[in-house]
């Protein structure tokens, strides 16, 4: 899971084939910097945010399975960061055994000081090949993590190879709203280098040999747009932003996708 508004860094990678977008050529690097800030306060506010992202991230799996009709007994997080959304699926009884492999050495480290029920194994690996046998897990869980990595097919490919189901969650960038300058100069700065539509991860999907079983999107609450606002004015805008973006998503969920970012999981198996 990436740090949150962890400072960028200088670099170039291309986004489907946009313009580079800045960010370090040492992925680990970035993000140990986004989990080791020297401000004990900003680092609490951005663990209070990840804890705020965790919830609605478990929701989704917890939906997902539902509606698949998964119960996994074992479940692998790859890309687990500090180890919120861990924490979340075990409160919410997703899988009784939950593992968690991470980039960034000091996110893991906090990871395993949750003390999380059912965790197994939390490790920091090299963000290339997950540590475990072919088919250890029965579900393995990329939550907002593809838009963070250079060769997202071969990452997904890891996770369908380990995992006997694979659930993905993205932001879908390919909007436009995200292809305004500014918005793409913040997804830079959080560590955003793929932009994804609906087909490109159906297409990555179906390139790692897995069929989509189950899939939601959601505009986010106003707990979500407002998290940054500071002061009375901002928290309007915030409200007024949710509100509409709710509304329009209602009415037409697939053209809201094409004007604004909206968060897209898909649970895939063979």
């Amino acid at each position: 899971m990436p740090p949150g508004r962890a400072p960028a860094r200088a670099g170039g990678i291309s986004s489907g084939g946009r313009a580079p977008l800045p960010m370090s050529d040492d992925l680990a690097a970035f993000y140990e910097a986004g989990y080791s800030l020297p401000d004990r306060a900003e680092a609490e506010r951005l663990g209070r945010w990840r804890a705020l992202g965790a919830r609605s991230k478990g929701a989704h799996v917890a939906a997902l399975c539902e509606r698949a009709g998964v119960r996994p007994r074992s479940l692998v997080e790859i890309g687990c960061g500090d180890g919120s959304l861990l924490g979340e699926l075990s409160t919410r009884g997703v899988a009784p055994a939950l593992d968690g492999f991470e980039l960034s050495a000091p996110a893991a480290e906090i990871a395993r000081s949750r003390d999380i029920p059912g965790a197994g194994r939390i490790e920091a690996y090299d963000g290339a090949r997950v540590p475990a046998t072919d088919g250890a897990y029965d579900l393995a869980v990329l939550s907002h993590v593809l838009e963070h990595v250079r060769e997202p097919p071969r990452l997904l490919a890891e996770a369908a190879r380990v995992g006997t189901w694979v659930l993905v969650e993205v932001p879908l960038e390919a909007n436009r709203s995200a292809a305004r300058p500014g918005k793409r100069a913040e997804a830079a700065r959080i560590g955003h280098i793929q932009a994804f539509g609906r087909h490109d991860i159906h297409a990555l999907v179906a390139g790692a040999g897995l069929r989509v079983a189950a899939e939601l999107t959601d505009p986010l609450p106003f707990a979500h747009h407002a998290f940054f606002a500071d002061g009375r004015s901002a928290r309007a805008r915030a409200a007024a932003k949710a509100g509409v973006r709710y509304a329009a998503w209602r009415v037409a969920p697939r053209r809201a996708e094409r004007l604004f970012t909206v968060h897209y999981a898909c649970l895939a198996g063979r």
